[in-house]
């Protein structure tokens, strides 16, 4: 059945506004509530605060101080949701724990949009973050089971494999090569357009937590340095995904796009929800969020003469709902096929494509000299030291043989190009490839 929110009928905005009972929820229980539940919320998080200074920077940008009043109204809303749903996390649960589900969405969330993704170039995108953010996973996970002594499988609830992914140390790029090409809203399908506008959101929200979280770290040093570096390659992905949004747009058709993806989010999250508590919460923001959307259409139409026809590209049903869940066969396809792959300006490439003068390696010896000021390296190094091998959680060996060893961490691949085979570096430069070797990749 399809869903419409420009159908639906909506309440006033004044109506919408919270007490502080409601934005004060009933927290989840840590050891009990599912995975994906967790990651809904942590995803929910990100996209309201990608709302909120969305509007914020389009105030800035703006010299319509009645088009900034009702960019204000829909700001406090915005806000309000937000606070409500970033206290759904419970006291007790740790920087550390909370970190593993931001990483866990990331490897899911991520695997699910490049299934539902046509467009190469977003493919491609998607997949080459991928395995970063599974290698960070992986490298979380050993800093939880060092320091605290956790079995984060528990935590992902073994729905996400924990492993290797393409190493850390080998993820940090000059920065000119994180800038990708816009996709176009005219000619882009609804759900590449959702697609672009989510992982950005969700993306941005990681970073975000990794730059004010890593001071606050106070168990060791080292964990504040994986944060510090962690952060960094966050900021890499924010840059690769916000570039692929449509530069054209002007801001009210992104206030429109905003809206639209942000009711998306909350049906999806309400219909998959398992927790009754929470996914009455999810209803409630969808509610809001229509008030919202038809805000921004009737501002569209006020300042632009626009339809939102014209931005969406449809009458204004949802694509297919997204849903979370495990995607380990896709995630091991990708690693095998196209660990081995980096950044060129605008293209992602095998290592070996690079010439030796690239930036990439100059890039490489300012940032990770000397090897062990390198904090990701050095957790693994101190977790096999400690334990006589790494933590990890697989339903069978690492699909790459570079990365099956667990009592010594790889630091060359995808780095060194001697010491990344041709075979790891599979890269999709058509749209047949795309779908061939990795987009329509089932679990």
């Amino acid at each position: 059945m399809s869903f419409n929110p420009f159908s639906e009928k909506c309440v006033p905005i004044d109506e919408t506004f919270m007490n502080w009972n409601t934005m004060y929820p009933r927290a989840y229980r840590k050891e009990t509530t599912d995975p994906y539940t967790k990651c809904r919320i942590v995803l929910m998080n990100g996209t309201e605060f990608e709302a909120m200074w969305f509007t914020r920077h389009f105030s800035r940008h703006c010299c319509d101080n009645d088009l900034r009043r009702e960019l204000a109204m829909l700001r406090r809303i915005e806000q309000q949701q937000q606070k409500r749903i970033s206290c759904l996390k419970p006291k007790d649960e740790t920087i550390l724990e909370h970190t593993i589900t931001y990483e866990q969405l990331a490897v899911d969330l991520t695997s699910v949009l490049a299934k539902m993704e046509t467009d190469c170039n977003v493919i491609n995108a998607l997949n080459a973050a991928l395995l970063e953010d599974f290698d960070h996973l992986y490298r979380y996970s050993n800093l939880l089971h060092l320091e605290y002594g956790v079995y984060p499988e528990k935590l992902v609830g073994g729905y996400t494999e924990i492993t290797p992914g393409r190493p850390t140390i080998s993820e940090h790029r000059y920065p000119k090569d994180s800038i990708l090409k816009d996709i176009n809203n005219h000619t882009a399908s609804l759900q590449t357009k959702l697609n672009v506008n989510i992982i950005t959101a969700a993306e941005q929200q990681t970073m975000n937590y990794y730059m004010n979280v890593a001071s606050l770290y106070n168990v060791s040093d080292i964990g504040r340095r994986m944060y510090q570096e962690i952060g960094m390659i966050e900021e890499q992905h924010v840059s690769q995904y916000e570039s692929l949004i449509d530069t054209k747009a002007t801001w009210l058709e992104s206030l429109l796009m905003h809206e639209y993806t942000e009711c998306y989010l909350y049906y999806s999250c309400m219909m998959t929800e398992c927790d009754p508590y929470i996914r009455n919460i999810w209803e409630e923001c969808l509610q809001q969020e229509i008030s919202h959307l038809h805000k921004a259409k009737e501002l569209l139409w006020k300042y632009e003469k626009k339809e939102p026809q014209e931005v969406i590209g449809c009458e204004g049903d949802f694509p297919s709902v997204l849903k979370l869940g495990p995607n380990i066969n896709y995630v091991r396809k990708v690693l095998e096929t196209t660990v081995g792959n980096t950044h060129d300006g605008e293209c992602i490439v095998p290592l070996g494509a690079l010439d030796k003068d690239h930036p990439f390696f100059a890039y490489q010896k300012t940032v990770n000299t000397p090897l062990d000021s390198v904090s990701t390296h050095n957790i693994i190094d101190r977790h096999i030291r400690c334990y006589g091998i790494d933590y990890r959680y697989e339903v069978g060996p690492n699909p790459v043989e570079l990365l099956q060893n667990r009592s010594c961490d790889n630091t060359t691949l995808a780095r060194v190009q001697n010491d990344t085979p041709e075979h790891l570096s599979r890269c999709g430069t058509t749209e047949d490839d795309c779908r061939c070797n990795l987009g329509r990749i089932k679990d």
